[in-house]
């Protein structure tokens, strides 16, 4: 990655001021690298993240593996000798990546997760049947792994039927307002 040291840090500033973390104060001792869940999978780790932020990469970075796959389980924050909440600053990335339209996901993970969010929307949360059925008619992938569902019925790891007693107007007003009040309210 080629970084233009005539360009101002425009990336590195927004992302704080969304994340509210401050990343001047890291050490590099990449102990948030060390327990990095997904740190084996991705190309680009948490520390080199930072360390590119730190130097003035730009809008390159929105396009980083890393920023898709991070599970914000927040080992990462927990390591850091310096509190600096990779995950957050993570998120606030992922967020700049939509808004600039530089998102980079790849494979079906689009896919799940409006799956995912769909079924949480109309049912308050999730309902692994219908998210499971609209994930496989997206992909195209109808008969794979279905020999595992009776197991898993059988076991009660799934339901049949939608799930009952959430707030459901609690999450339409969070999926309203997180939208920026597009849409309506039903």
């Amino acid at each position: 990655m080629i970084i233009n040291k005539t360009r101002t840090s425009a990336l590195k500033q927004a992302a704080e001021e969304l994340s509210g973390v401050r990343i001047d104060g890291c050490l590099k001792c990449m102990k948030c690298t060390s327990g990095c869940s997904v740190a084996k999978e991705t190309k680009m780790h948490p520390s080199e993240l930072i360390s590119l932020l730190k130097l003035g990469a730009g809008d390159e970075l929105l396009n980083s593996d890393l920023i898709w796959m991070c599970l914000s389980c927040e080992i990462c924050y927990g390591r850091c000798p310096m509190k600096i909440n990779t995950a957050s600053l993570i998120d606030a990335l992922r967020k700049l990546a939509v808004e600039r339209g530089s998102t980079a996901q790849k494979g079906n993970a689009p896919l799940f997760n409006k799956a995912f969010l769909d079924t949480v929307k109309q049912y308050g949360r999730s309902y692994d049947i219908q998210m499971i059925m609209q994930y496989k008619l997206g992909s195209g992938s109808l008969m794979r792994d279905t020999e595992k569902l009776p197991t898993m019925l059988r076991k009660g790891k799934m339901a049949l039927l939608p799930p009952s007693g959430a707030e459901k107007t609690v999450v339409k007003r969070i999926f309203y307002k997180s939208s920026g009040g597009k849409g309506k309210i039903k």
